[in-house]
């Protein structure tokens, strides 16, 4: 009930690390996100400085999102905020990972053709399961 849900606007920094755990499918990827302002000094639009989140699917999502998103482009993504610190040789570091519930392409930035995943019947034929579809 307490948890922090977020949802960023930015690109995809990295390619998607899918893997397939005994928990089921899971993958991660960097995602940054870069404010832009208005500078009204110089009456142009400025970028701020660029944060970096490790972003988690699970399940189905992260299958899709495996089959689905690139190096560069723009996403949201919705989920739930978890900011770790740890110490490392000495030195204080933080991390910010985000455990999603959805991700989508960011349409103000371009066009996507959505393609509706069917779950085929396990006891359907091979036959039949085309014809489903």
């Amino acid at each position: 009930m307490n948890e922090t849900l977020v949802t960023l606007v930015g690109h995809v920094a990295t390619q998607v690390d899918y893997r397939d755990t005994p928990t089921g499918p899971s993958a991660r990827f960097r995602f940054a996100v870069t404010p832009r302002f208005l500078d009204r000094r110089n009456d142009a639009w400025t970028d701020g400085p660029t944060s970096f989140y490790t972003v988690w699917a699970r399940r189905t999502l992260a299958t899709n999102l495996a089959g689905s998103v690139a190096i560069g482009e723009p996403l949201m993504v919705h989920g739930r905020l978890r900011v770790r610190d740890e110490e490392r040789e000495g030195r204080k570091w933080f991390s910010a990972d985000v455990e999603a519930v959805a991700i989508g392409h960011d349409l103000n930035r371009g066009t996507a053709a959505f393609r509706r995943v069917v779950k085929a019947d396990p006891l359907l034929t091979p036959a039949q399961k085309v014809a489903v579809v």
